[in-house]
């Protein structure tokens, strides 16, 4: 019996895509593993993988289509011994388990541990292996690689994809233990939102005196969770001026010791004292989660990067545990594929602390809009020269404003405060970060 290839969900928070490319054609054999399309979500542009062999037997939606809905059927797989007619009369609604037969093509790389597991799943766990004994594994081509790489048994990780699949993340679990409330899973108290039954039509605007430019999915993301965040968070901010000159000096003796192998930038060295403030004060690097709060063990720091048409915000994982080098090189490499939208999404999906920096436009001192679940955003200004009293004498130095907003339900003034200690320090003596 023909199977519906069903439109994956890239993301626990993806509702529809775009097919943006079929890789294969109609009567083309595929073989678990193939790569026979390219889906585009709001942020990135993704390869997916066949789970199970056969032929193409009719394509369903065509190149280039936008708004597919998750586990629409967007193909019919032959399986062996089948012709095109048998595609005739069958089926091609999405079945009841609702299991989309093909699978996002992961990067070699395994997801870090402290990453957040998926919304939309229940945490994977290990069964025994005498639980599964004697019978077929189900697990995609990905899983069972991930798993033979780890030297882990496949038929004893219970599987949490379609109808019971061991997939990626289910590997990913069993190999690092990672199972419990993560902020992605919380059981946070959402005010929900009311959304007027009809948006306004006459806003004074004369008609043929502008251009209505629909919003394309990353818009759409951004203007729900901005304006959930500024209803739902109690936002507060607090300023600070830190002198960069030390900084500055260190940044370029190590830029010319490097002799070309590598480029620190300013916004290395904020990621690297944030991480390490966040350490200092783990009270900050919390998420509200209804009648709990969740202390991140790790700072996990999600950076905004403008790309066309919005923002992503790609993470360095673990940034309390990487030095100068490695976070510019990562960030650089990071930045590069957010722009060409080639992310995966646990590249970017997660985190336990923001960073915005508008310095480099100029842009003098802003307070950003907290990124949920995060505790904490740090909006960062440009380094100027100023004015500055010093000994009780006039001098100049390079100042830079940052502000940091804090969600209020699990941070309070104090705490705050303590954390820009900490970061102003690390930031006015630079040599501090590297001990």
């Amino acid at each position: 019996m023909p199977i519906p290839i069903l439109m994956p969900a890239l993301s626990p928070t993806m509702e529809e895509g775009t097919l943006a490319k079929w890789l294969v054609n109609e009567g083309e054999s595929v073989a678990s593993g193939d790569v026979i399309a390219e889906i585009e979500t709001d942020k990135a542009t993704m390869e997916v993988e066949a789970v199970d062999e056969g032929v193409i037997g009719k394509i369903l939606v065509a190149d280039g289509s936008e708004g597919v809905k998750v586990n629409t059927p967007i193909a019919m797989l032959l399986e062996d011994g089948e012709n095109a007619s048998a595609i005739e009369g069958a089926s091609i609604s999405a079945p009841a388990e609702a299991a989309s037969k093909v699978e996002v093509a992961e990067q070699p790389t395994p997801a870090p541990q402290s990453a957040p597991a998926p919304t939309s799943t229940p945490s994977p766990s290990v069964t025994p292996i005498s639980a599964v004994a004697g019978e077929r594994v189900k697990a995609s081509p990905l899983a069972k690689r991930l798993a033979a790489q780890a030297g882990i048994d496949i038929a004893a990780i219970q599987g949490t994809g379609p109808g019971g699949r061991v997939v990626k993340r289910d590997v990913e679990a069993a190999s690092s233990g990672a199972v419990g409330l993560t902020p992605a899973t919380a059981t946070a108290e959402v005010i929900p939102l009311r959304a007027p039954e009809t948006m306004p039509t006459d806003l004074g605007v004369k008609p043929g005196t502008y251009e209505e430019v629909p919003l394309d999915g990353m818009r759409k993301v951004i203007a729900r969770r901005m304006t959930e965040s500024k209803q739902q968070v109690p936002h507060f901010p607090l300023t600070v001026e830190c002198e960069m000159d030390h900084l500055l000096a260190l940044r370029k003796e190590l830029n010319a010791k490097a002799d070309g192998a590598y480029k620190l930038s300013v916004n290395d060295f904020i990621i690297r004292a944030s991480a390490l403030a966040l350490k200092k004060v783990p009270g900050v690097n919390a998420s509200y989660a209804g009648e709990t709060m969740l202390l991140h063990h790790h700072a996990d720091i999600a950076v905004a990067v403008a790309i066309e048409g919005g923002l992503i915000t790609p993470i360095i994982w673990q940034a309390e545990n990487k030095g100068l080098q490695d976070i510019s090189e990562s960030m650089k490499d990071l930045a590069a594929r957010a722009r060409d939208r080639k992310l995966m999404p646990e590249e970017y999906q997660g985190g336990t602390f923001s960073i915005s920096n508008l310095g480099m436009y100029g842009i003098k001192e802003f307070s950003a809009i907290i990124n949920q679940p995060h505790g904490a955003i740090l909006a960062v200004g440009a380094g100027e020269q100023r004015p500055v009293v010093k000994g009780g004498a006039l001098a100049v130095a390079t100042v830079m404003s940052v502000t940091l907003s804090v969600d209020h339900r699990v941070s309070d003034g104090a705490l705050g405060a303590e954390w820009l200690k900490y970061f102003k320090g690390y930031i006015e003596d630079p040599v501090t970060m590297l001990l």
